[in-house]
């Protein structure tokens, strides 16, 4: 199981052992980490489960797709690492990732 790392807008961190082929998203819904809001369920259609992926895990997470760049219009505070949490997926090679969760949501 992957160990992810989420950092809380105030600095609080949440390490949390998620399961492959779940979101980044539901595990922090799951694990109560403030600021990820997730109206949308994961459905991508709203921007409210935003995250920045720690710049040195970027290229193993990868880039946004079409519809995710789309929706992150609509995000607080954009950065060239943002991602929509419920769009990605865990996988082995995300071990040990850390994201950070933004001041607010979209």
């Amino acid at each position: 199981m992957p160990r992810l790392k989420f950092i809380a807008f105030d600095g609080t961190e949440f390490d949390i052992q998620a399961d492959n082929g779940s979101t980044l998203m539901e595990n922090a819904v799951r694990n109560g980490v403030p600021g990820i809001e997730a109206e949308c369920g994961g459905a991508c259609a709203c921007a409210t489960c935003h995250v920045y992926v720690d710049e040195a895990w970027a290229e193993i997470v990868g880039p946004p797709e079409p519809m995710e760049e789309d929706m992150l219009d609509f995000a607080y505070d954009v950065r060239p690492t943002s991602r929509l949490s419920c769009q990605v997926r865990v996988r082995e090679e995300l071990d040990g990732l850390t994201v950070r969760v933004p001041e607010r949501q979209g």
